[in-house]
């Protein structure tokens, strides 16, 4: 139940195909559609991309991470290296700290103030994280990338310089079907990355009970073949090597539950449209 049982997980072939093909049935046909389905489907396409993205980062559809890496690495988001996420995800699911900005690289607390702290407090509420998020969150990314670029400028030319070809492959097939960068980037991208902040806006928090510190959403509609069951959090991280189509299944044989658990996205929204999900700095670092 909690690890793989076949060489090839076909559920997950067929999702990466649905991913792809959809992804270049949108783009091909992107002047014929209305604005509005057009945010809905990109958004959707890119958001599907980055679950696709995490279900290979944790050794899906096959057991070869070269295989799964060049399933999961083509960037159509443009902004993120499939390099720099696996690797950071990676250390998020081996930290000893989970949510602890010292200790945690997906952390969304701050170990200071500043601008840095300005931003969280706009984005501690849902409203503030699906319209100020998208830009903040690849704005934060690109200025962390960019210091990296001084203390690790061998790390840095690898991940980006093969991100960087997958880029201008993307880019070129933008072109061919005359997509604008442009429209692609405000109907595909931004929303793409709203829907993936949508995800993890309520997944952790310093507070919560268990080793991870991570939440349950129970959701089985439309969202949660968007996540891929990842709403699922607590369980994920507890079995991290079970793939998405499993992860159901696995929740409901749970009997020890601990974690904060919401009853789907419309009660996060209830909770938290409008009022901060947690505090910024992180509770170990508040008085220092």
């Amino acid at each position: 139940m909690t690890g793989k049982a076949k060489s090839v997980e076909w559920p997950t072939i067929a999702l990466a195909v649905a991913v792809y093909g959809g992804w270049l049935a949108v783009t091909a046909n992107a002047a014929h559609l209305p604005v509005p389905l057009l945010v809905l489907l990109g958004g959707w396409f890119i958001g599907w991309h980055g679950s696709l993205q995490h279900e290979t980062i944790h050794g899906h559809p096959t057991r070869s991470r070269r295989i799964n890496g060049l399933i999961g690495g083509v960037p159509l988001s443009l902004w993120l290296p499939y390099g720099v996420y696996r690797r950071t995800h990676e250390a998020h699911h081996r930290s000893p700290h989970p949510t602890h900005p010292h200790h945690d690289p997906e952390s969304r607390y701050v170990a200071g103030g500043g601008v840095a702290a300005g931003i969280a407090r706009l984005r501690a509420t849902l409203a503030g994280q699906l319209l100020l998020g998208p830009v903040a969150a690849i704005a934060l990314f690109l200025a962390s990338e960019a210091r990296r670029a001084f203390r690790d400028p061998a790390g840095f030319a690898r991940e980006w310089g093969v991100h960087l070809i997958g880029v201008m492959a993307v880019v070129a097939w933008l072109r061919a079907v005359d997509l604008s960068l442009a429209t692609y980037v405000l109907c595909f991208m931004l929303p793409g990355q709203a829907a993936s902040l949508l995800r993890g806006f309520a997944e952790h928090r310093a507070d919560a009970a268990g080793t991870s510190r991570a939440a349950t959403v129970v959701s089985r509609g439309p969202l949660a073949l968007l996540f891929l069951n990842n709403n699922l959090h607590a369980a994920h991280h507890a079995f991290p090597a079970t793939p998405w189509y499993r992860l159901p299944a696995l929740e409901r044989a749970r009997t020890h539950r601990v974690e904060p658990r919401y009853a789907g996205y419309r009660d996060v929204l209830r909770r938290f449209a409008f009022r901060p999900h947690d505090v910024v700095r992180h509770p170990d670092l508040r008085d220092g």
